[in-house]
């Protein structure tokens, strides 16, 4: 990337940032859907994206217009994401607490308790953002991500998230820093809905279909014996949030490495798709999800 590049998007997000600091948080979750919706209409590429990974997921289940009114409050969505991210970044702690409300704690302080870290899975659905402003107060806490292709927007995004509670471990660096983590007993987050290479993929049904997905969740628990809890972050009325902490998972295990992996990260997908289809607005329907494709179908 282009140092001119670079600094343009630099230039322009640090316009968007103030915009959303000045505007009142009512407003700028206004301008969010305003935003959202912009790009909706005008990115045709992630809108078609977004409209055939629908057909994957819906095809038999929803109309073509369903789905269209899916991926267009997808896209809303996420604007407003976009603008509550950076807003809930200058509201006080005070502010923060009155918009989240917690349900499952306790399944999150039982786990802790064992003395093993938490390995917590969510996937790119809600604000998931959000929950580590929350959820750091019980550990510390850690999220699994890969570093954007700007260096000078990942150091922006890095502040924003550690000012609400989260450090990041690049995939990179990902395998000692998150048993180092675990062994401290604190959160390791990991997202496990996206693609993935096929060199670095398990295939798993995802709405019916293989998806490309990574085995680090369950390569952590086979090694480590975490609990391990799903949790979602997603909008409440009056524009609050809700965290939802599900009971941890016991999953039988056959003693067969990789039989057990492709176990662990089929369940822990299936409970993804199960909470999309709640509300699959709030999904990232523009990524790329069955891009990558088993070796044998691609052969065919």
């Amino acid at each position: 990337m282009s140092a001119l590049r670079r600094y343009t998007e630099l230039l322009f997000f640090q316009k968007i940032k103030l915009l959303f600091f000045l505007l009142p948080r009512k407003l700028s979750l206004g301008v969010g859907r305003i935003l959202g919706l912009t790009i909706y209409f005008l990115d045709r590429k992630h809108r078609q994206i977004a409209l055939s990974n629908l057909k994957t997921a819906f095809g038999a289940e929803l109309s073509a217009s369903a789905r269209k009114n899916i991926a267009r409050k997808s896209f809303i969505h996420f604007g407003k994401f976009f603008a509550d991210f950076i807003k809930f970044n200058h509201l006080s702690d005070q502010k923060r607490d009155k918009l989240i409300k917690v349900e499952g704690i306790e399944n999150l302080n039982q786990a802790l308790k064992k003395g093993k870290g938490v390995l917590l899975f969510t996937g790119h659905y809600g604000s998931w953002e959000i929950a580590p402003y929350f959820l750091s107060r019980k550990a510390k806490f850690y999220v699994i991500a890969r570093a954007l292709d700007n260096d000078l927007l990942e150091k922006e995004l890095l502040k924003m998230r550690a000012n609400l509670g989260a450090e990041v471990i690049y995939k990179q660096q990902a395998a000692k820093r998150i048993l180092q983590s675990l062994r401290a007993r604190e959160i390791v987050a990991i997202l496990i809905d996206q693609n993935v290479l096929r060199s670095q993929a398990i295939f798993v049904d995802f709405f019916g279909k293989a998806a490309a997905t990574t085995p680090s969740l369950a390569a952590f628990l086979l090694r480590t014996q975490s609990p391990l809890l799903p949790g979602f972050c997603y909008p409440a009325p009056r524009n609050t949030y809700k965290i939802k902490i599900l009971e941890p998972l016991s999953i039988k295990l056959t003693g067969q490495y990789d039989q057990d992996v492709l176990k662990i990260t089929q369940i822990c997908t299936k409970i993804i798709e199960a909470q999309i289809r709640k509300n699959p607005d709030y999904w990232l329907w523009f990524h790329q999800r069955w891009k990558t494709r088993p070796e044998n179908e691609v052969n065919i």
